[in-house]
């Protein structure tokens, strides 16, 4: 069965995969993680942002300093400890992320278009299913980094 959603799975993440490549245009695909990390988690500071991208502090620096220099990021002093420096997306950032969901959509859309209303719905009912089942993993993942960004 792992082996068929594998497969079947590849024509939906070729549709985002071509939405990425679009964004990819103003960003690499290491800065739009970063910027749907931070969007998610408004105010994430740079190590458990680190953490979430799975890279070297160091490294999660360099990549923000880029994006603050492509006005896409902005760092603020953190409100409870004012060393700790947080991050937000700018207006120019939403805007990326809301061009690259559009995109994303427009192409999923063309796709959806091509089957039945039956398919669709099935589709649907199918991945809420899955979402539901891959929720306690991701929230598993999201508090053990949270529990591993923090200063020991």
């Amino acid at each position: 069965m792992a082996a068929a959603v594998d497969s079947a799975a590849g024509a939906l993440l070729s549709v985002w995969d071509a939405a990425r490549e679009q964004a990819a245009g103003q960003l690499s695909g290491s800065q739009l993680r970063a910027l749907l990390v931070i969007q998610e988690f408004d105010g994430i500071n740079l190590r458990r942002l680190a953490t979430t991208l799975g890279m070297l502090l160091s490294s999660a620096s360099r990549l923000c300093d880029r994006l603050v220099a492509a006005g896409v990021v902005e760092r603020e002093p953190g409100r409870v400890d004012r060393r700790e420096i947080s991050l937000h997306l700018t207006p120019a950032g939403q805007k990326v992320l809301d061009e690259f969901r559009l995109d994303r959509l427009d192409r999923l859309a063309g796709v959806l278009a091509g089957m039945s209303p039956a398919a669709r719905r099935a589709l649907l009912r199918g991945l809420s299913e899955f979402d539901a089942a891959a929720r306690p993993a991701r929230n598993h993942r999201v508090a053990r980094e949270a529990r591993t960004a923090r200063p020991a």
